[in-house]
């Protein structure tokens, strides 16, 4: 089967700035959200890793998905992440005011039910039932490895078969079977992205769409070249590109994740602003490592700072 490329893109889990005193930003806010935009990024907002959503009170939650629609909704794909719930109720509180906010469509998070535990398939299937018959909103099915255990292919195909406002699914495990499996069975109907850039050739190649990524707050720009590269064909351009992708993936990942993400920001005159408590700044060294990886393969200018 022959991709279509037209379909293939990328998605930016944004960033949460929050002032010193642990407020949200919306200056800061509005004003990377806007740079987002305009690199034509789609953006994620509200998710538990980037966008310290844990976090976020009920009121904060509804106001950032407020303040991104107002920045993106019709620019750039504008979507709810959010955070694993406990129960479908917290599932279903958060689409709900995901869709009186305005945004493109929501996130339907894995179940994290808490003390390490794994739910059933039976479980899971009910609990998924539950959340998408409560709603006709555009909806993201995610099976993420963060939460311990991986969603059965078969209870992730029948859902889409059930639930017509399923139109895309985020995979964030590492196992290429299960990848290829859910992209052969839905790629042809659904968006499926991976989660990272480290999986992304892997994943066009499956038939998958596109990938998520962090690390699209400090190069949207980047992340959308290759993006482009796949979607002309330029496998040179594709290769180098995703290259340099990569090389700054390893330079966060492991290396203070979104504290040195935001320091990156900061240093270059963006809107990181602050990590929220109980994380901390980046440490010094972490910066540094980081820095050299940018200017090693040429970020400001990529980025146009």
């Amino acid at each position: 089967m022959k991709p279509d490329v037209s379909r293939y893109q990328t998605f930016t889990i944004s960033i949460t700035p929050f002032a010193e005193d642990g407020a949200i930003d919306e200056a800061g806010l509005r004003r990377h959200l806007r740079k987002l935009g305009e690199a034509g990024v789609g953006v994620y907002v509200g998710g538990g890793g980037s966008g310290e959503g844990y976090t976020l009170t009920r009121e904060e939650t509804a106001r950032l998905l407020a303040i991104a629609v107002e920045e993106l909704k019709g620019r750039v794909p504008v979507r709810a992440m959010g955070v694993e719930p406990r129960t479908a109720r917290q599932m279903i509180e958060f689409i709900e005011a995901a869709s009186q906010a305005g945004v493109d469509a929501a996130q339907v998070y894995s179940l994290d039910v808490g003390h390490g535990h794994a739910p059933t398939p039976r479980e899971l299937d009910a609990y998924f039932d539950a959340v998408l018959s409560n709603t006709d909103m555009p909806s993201v099915l995610s099976t993420h490895q963060s939460v311990g255990y991986v969603i059965p292919p078969q209870v992730i195909i029948e859902l889409f078969e059930r639930h017509k406002q399923l139109i895309g699914l985020n995979v964030s495990h590492q196992d290429p079977g299960y990848l290829r499996t859910l992209a052969d069975a839905l790629g042809d109907r659904v968006d499926i992205c991976v989660g990272g850039p480290h999986q992304a050739p892997m994943a066009l190649a499956f038939g998958a769409q596109g990938f998520l990524s962090s690390e699209g707050n400090i190069a949207p720009r980047l992340c959308v070249s290759v993006i482009e590269a796949a979607r002309t064909g330029d496998n040179a351009l594709f290769l180098e590109r995703w290259g340099k992708l990569m090389r700054l993936f390893m330079a966060l990942y492991g290396n203070g994740g979104i504290r040195v993400t935001k320091a990156l920001l900061n240093h270059f005159g963006q809107a990181g602003g602050f990590p929220r408590p109980p994380r901390l700044p980046a440490e010094p060294d972490s910066l540094a490592k980081a820095l050299a990886v940018v200017e090693e393969i040429g970020l400001a200018e990529i980025e146009g700072w």
